[in-house]
């Protein structure tokens, strides 16, 4: 009889992947990274151990919106005391905090949880196109779409 294969901390071996932006929709490049983050693309996925690869995404500030989200789209932030809510339109946020940007709708689709918050630790953004991961030997990685 064959036991199902679990993976763990000893067994789990972990890629580093660079991503281009440039021109990418931000939705469905989002949603393939966080596949990535939580190891579902691997034959070795369990859903309760963090099995993902490192994903780091350069040229942020290039990433497209469909439509007119780029006006229209709102991020929203409290600081939870009275009057602190803070709004940004995603124009703003492309222009001046594009790493806060693709790391919302990463980590917004990633599990609420502790697995999840460690997975979400897995991801580097980088606004232009040099990171400081050379050393780590990314490979490039072309996302469908």
């Amino acid at each position: 009889m064959r036991s199902t294969f679990m993976a763990n901390e000893n067994n789990i071996e972990r890629k580093w992947y660079v991503v281009d932006a440039e021109g990418q929709t931000l939705g469905r490049l989002a949603s393939e990274v966080a596949t990535i983050l939580r190891g579902k693309n691997k034959p070795t996925y369990t859903p309760h151990v963090d099995t993902g690869d490192h994903v780091i995404i350069v040229n942020a500030e290039k990433v497209h919106l469909t439509g007119k989200k780029i006006y229209d789209k709102m991020y929203y932030n409290h600081s939870n005391y009275p009057g602190g809510l803070r709004t940004r339109s995603a124009y703003e946020m492309r222009t001046k905090y594009p790493r806060e940007m693709i790391e919302t709708a990463v980590k917004g689709m990633l599990p609420g949880n502790r697995l999840g918050r460690q997975m979400g630790k897995k991801l580097h953004v980088y606004a232009g196109p040099e990171h400081k991961h050379e050393a780590q030997k990314p490979e490039a990685l072309e996302l469908r779409g």
